[in-house]
């Protein structure tokens, strides 16, 4: 008869055995250096955990007791970014709202159990260049003649966002970045609105950067730009997030899906699938305002640019939409 305990024994010096050549393999390579950053992080998180009111994160690998809807960067380069709250809402929208589409349903309950910070502003192209200046970012995207600096980034792709700038965004702020999902994008658009966009059941040119020749229940007709405007140039929602509505349409990180029957209810993305079309939120500067609707969606092949196409960041604070619980109680969906 096997003795189970001496196998067992064995078998944890072998494995304890593998671990510490692991790690002195990683010493060797120089790995060291991330290993023990992220162990800095984590220990950092948990003192700050201990004394905060707050949410306890790291922001410049330092421990920080940030305040819901504070603003931080991680890195010189690095964008604005602004903690959210965790929250509900409803996603999609109602089937008499005006302009509504049938992928916008059915309505459902999403639940936002984690802290989620998500950038100020869409991504400029004096960030994207920045990653192109350190070698990160291979693709240079045209500006179309409308300049550079804090112009939103046009002419980008899902593909250049997700396999370019964000690991070397990633790797510059030492902290781990990534597209908004879908339902993130739409929780913070809203920023606890119900309406059709987040300035109520109406939007005007004064509001966002749109087609403002056309108009939406029964709003007054504006101006229109014909073309994207420096990032910020609105007022921004009540998280403080701006050009939420219009200016470029954001791309994030889910698959289309023709409607909302088996999506996720907990902030994550819709199931992956090989060669998908992503799904792109806000509208932009060539629309109409049906399209700046809070639950309005497009979708198009992950690899094609085009000149009101962008981005927007994102990464989690605390936890993660799999399994994450926050500490508040969660107000329940109407």
């Amino acid at each position: 008869m096997m003795d189970h305990t001496n196998f067992e024994r064995r078998s944890m010096s072998r494995i304890d055995f593998s671990c510490r050549s692991i790690v002195a393999l990683a010493i060797g390579l120089g790995w060291v250096t991330s290993i023990g950053h992220a162990a800095e992080q984590e220990a950092a998180t948990r003192t700050t955990q201990s004394d905060c009111d707050g949410i306890a994160s790291v922001v410049g690998g330092e421990a920080r007791c940030l305040r819901t809807l504070e603003n931080f960067q991680d890195c010189a380069q690095c964008p604005e970014m602004i903690a959210l709250p965790a929250g509900t809402f409803e996603m999609g929208s109602p089937e008499d709202e005006l302009g509504r589409s049938n992928s916008e349903g059915p309505e459902h309950c999403v639940r936002i159990k984690y802290h989620l910070a998500v950038a100020k502003y869409e991504a400029t192209f004096a960030e994207w260049d920045n990653c192109v200046a350190a070698g990160g970012c291979k693709h240079v995207p045209r500006d179309s003649g409308w300049g550079r600096g804090r112009q939103p980034v046009i002419n980008v792709s899902w593909e250049d966002a997700f396999r370019e700038y964000i690991p070397w965004l990633s790797k510059a702020a030492g902290q781990t970045y990534r597209l908004l999902t879908e339902a993130e994008w739409e929780y913070a658009a809203r920023s606890s609105t119900t309406t059709e966009f987040s300035t109520g059941k109406s939007i005007t040119s004064d509001d966002a950067n749109f087609d403002g020749t056309s108009t939406y229940a029964g709003s007054a007709k504006g101006v229109y730009r014909q073309k994207p405007l420096e990032v910020g140039g609105f007022a921004p929602n009540a998280f403080g997030l701006y050009d939420m509505h219009g200016n470029v349409w954001e791309w994030v990180a889910d698959c289309f899906t023709s409607n909302y029957m088996d999506t996720p209810t907990d902030g994550s993305a819709a199931r992956d699938v090989p060669n998908c079309q992503r799904v792109m939120r806000g509208g932009s500067w060539i629309d109409s305002p049906r399209v700046l609707r809070s639950a309005a969606r497009g979708h198009v092949p992950a690899h094609t640019r085009f000149i009101y196409r962008g981005f927007r960041v994102a990464r989690v604070i605390t936890g993660d939409p799999q399994s994450a619980t926050a500490s508040e109680e969660l107000v329940p969906c109407p």
